[in-house]
């Protein structure tokens, strides 16, 4: 196996000033890594100035015109202390039409605390007076409940002692504390004891991993102060961990219509260029990743998340319990829990959930994701789902009226929910089995459920295609041999891309669908390297003579021997059986791995690289390093 270059020079005096090309348009990173603490903070600050000089400097913002700037770009400006003035008088204009919810609130403190010293009074009273006239709509997702309770919390702090008729909830800077304080408090000990709902996402990590870092950056009460460190260690620990050379891969809480097929689009991408430098940025730096770069001079990565990230030298086999999105409706369990398990090898990585409805719009039970050198603009992955779409489904996981969920969502940012060729979406009808690279995924659909079909999604990146009269499907993917077996009937569709946003239309962007119209289904998925084998063809020998067996009526159900040897036999709905010995989620752990381990309910993560350890005890509000022992 090829290690990653590792770089034994002395710290070198990095310019600060911004490089002409931004890193979202340069070659990728080079995959080196840094062993020398003052080379890689350096490096570090580089690329966290690179982000503040392209959205501060007037290539972006085409000139200091007040009317030009929006709080991104005033955040970064005071953050470099710069134009303090046109800042100001931008500030006051903007507060005059003030928005509301987190995705507003956040924005606004960032500009409240960067210019304590640089804002006139004028614009800071401005600021102060939005949260007095203003009401600020809370939010229905964790993410929401994060951004917004961190922006509540700073601001009772820049603003003690002041009584609720100067405040939008009409409660004291002393309630408000509180009750923000209360609930970080509540959801760091729902993720460090069962499990975020929003976990391992591809765009909201940022909607986290921002408001902890101002939580540390800013927090007054260093008990506070210290919680926000502690999660932003345990959420890029789990982004480390869960990354393909930079790249983050499924299984994931929450993702959307980009970044499912082009895995690296997404803002994952930029967290993992900023912290670890092994992959492109998206372009703009992620958007909301501008307000990390405000702060993130606050923050050192540690040595042990650092290396997890970039000096992977072994296979790793990952076993993490999280929980589900909140059910309102359907359920005896409040968030049931969730059990997902990553393989990572080099090439590429396997990840998956037992397949369960986890988020009714945007969750993505499993798939294959193979690793390239320059990761944009490939579609470097492979798996299947059914199509969902329900007003039972939504109703179950949103508070609102039913009529006009399934209408709504569609308009309102989530494009594809309703379309039947689409590839985002967990399903209550689909099960899911891994044992290292090997994927089962069965489906029993009832009749008369809206898209009674499957979907498999096959790339434009995928090469040597061939549909083997053995019934498997064979592909190449980067260094990645892929074998894909459906259990029903099928035919091809062409991929219609439909963007996420507010974009309606559809794009040819290359690839196809698998589509098998029969409501008893399933997908088998296995994975190797090209390493393990002569050729492409030793390969498909391989597969061709592995002991396969399935029905589909009256339950789907198969038994296989994987290319590693294991004896499955996996039916809907029933508990998996490996080599005889009945599979039982209930003993699995919050983290389970040669890199990331907890106890459910133990408030504390280890995390290991070699002999670098990094432990994080929330029952101590402490963070202890140490080198193990041979």
């Amino acid at each position: 196996m090829k290690h990653p270059m590792i770089s034994l020079m002395l710290p070198l005096a990095l310019a600060v000033s911004s490089p002409a090309q931004p890193s979202f348009e340069a070659p990728p990173p080079s995959g080196e890594v840094l062993v020398d603490t003052g080379q890689r903070r350096a490096a570090y600050l580089q690329r966290v100035n690179e982000v503040l000089e392209w959205r501060a400097g007037d290539g972006h913002t085409q000139s200091n015109d007040p009317a030009n700037l929006d709080m991104a770009t005033i955040a970064t400006k005071l953050a470099l202390g710069r134009d303090a003035a046109v800042c100001s008088a931008r500030v006051i204009e903007i507060m005059q039409d003030p928005g509301t919810g987190p995705f507003w609130m956040f924005p606004n403190v960032c500009v409240a605390y960067l210019g304590r010293d640089l804002l006139s009074a004028e614009a800071q009273a401005a600021i102060r007076d939005t949260w007095r006239t203003t009401r600020q709509l809370r939010g229905d997702t964790e993410n929401h409940w994060a951004m917004y309770y961190t922006s509540l919390y700073l601001m009772a702090e820049l603003y003690p002692d002041e009584s609720g008729d100067q405040w939008y909830t009409g409660k004291s800077s002393a309630e408000n504390l509180a009750e923000a304080k209360d609930y970080l408090i509540h959801w760091m000990d729902l993720t460090t004891t069962v499990g975020q709902g929003e976990y391992n996402p591809t765009h909201y990590l940022g909607e986290y991993a921002i408001p902890m870092a101002m939580l540390a950056s800013w927090a007054q009460d260093p008990e506070m102060r210290q919680r926000g460190h502690m999660m932003l260690d345990w959420l890029f620990a789990e982004l480390a961990n869960n990354t393909l050379k930079g790249v983050l891969r499924g299984p994931n809480s929450r993702t959307d219509e980009g970044s499912v097929i082009e895995r690296w689009d997404a803002l994952a991408s930029y967290f993992s260029w900023i912290l670890f430098n092994n992959t492109p940025p998206t372009p703009g730096y992620g958007g909301w990743g501008i307000y990390f770069a405000t702060v993130a001079s606050n923050y050192d990565v540690p040595e042990v998340i650092y290396r997890l990230a970039t000096d992977r030298q072994e296979d790793v086999l990952q076993r993490d319990r999280a929980r589900t999105r909140r059910f309102w409706r359907y359920s005896d369990v409040l968030s049931p829990p969730v059990y997902k398990i990553n393989y990572l090898r080099r090439d590429y990585a396997v990840g998956s959930t037992q397949g369960i409805l986890n988020d009714a719009i945007q969750g993505h039970a499993w798939d294959v994701t193979w690793a390239e050198d320059d990761p944009r603009g490939k579609h470097n992955t492979l798996f299947s789902l059914h199509p969902h779409s329900s007003s039972r489904a939504m109703q179950s996981q949103f508070a609102t009226y039913p009529e006009p969920m399934i209408k709504g969502v569609t308009f309102e940012a989530k494009p594809s929910y309703d379309s039947p060729d689409k590839v985002v979406g967990t399903s209550s009808f689909e099960r899911v089995f891994q044992d290292l690279d090997t994927v089962i995924a069965l489906y029993d659909i009832p009749e008369g459920t809206r898209f009674p079909h499957i979907n498999g999604f096959f790339s434009k990146d995928l090469k040597d295609l061939d549909e083997d009269q053995s019934g498997w499907i064979f592909a190449r993917g980067g260094r990645a041999y892929l074998a894909y077996r459906p259990l029903a009937p099928y035919h091809w569709i062409k991929y219609l891309h439909r963007d996420g946003g507010w974009a309606k239309e559809t794009e040819d962007l290359g690839g196809r669908i698998l589509t098998s119209p029969h409501l008893k289904n399933g997908t088998i998925v296995q994975a190797a390297s090209q390493d393990e084998f002569e050729s492409f063809d030793a390969f498909k020998t391989a597969i061709r003579a592995l002991p396969l067996t399935f029905k589909l009526e009256p339950t789907p159900s198969v038994e296989m021997t994987t290319l590693r040897g294991k004896q499955i036999t996996f039916t809907y709905d029933q508990a998996p059986v490996v080599d005889g010995v009945k599979v039982d989620y209930s003993k699995w752990k919050l983290f389970e791995g040669p890199h990331l381990n907890a106890e459910v309910d133990g408030r504390k993560l280890t995390i290991t690289h070699g002999r670098l350890q990094r432990v994080l005890d929330f029952n101590t509000l402490t963070i202890a390093d140490s080198v193990i022992t041979r």
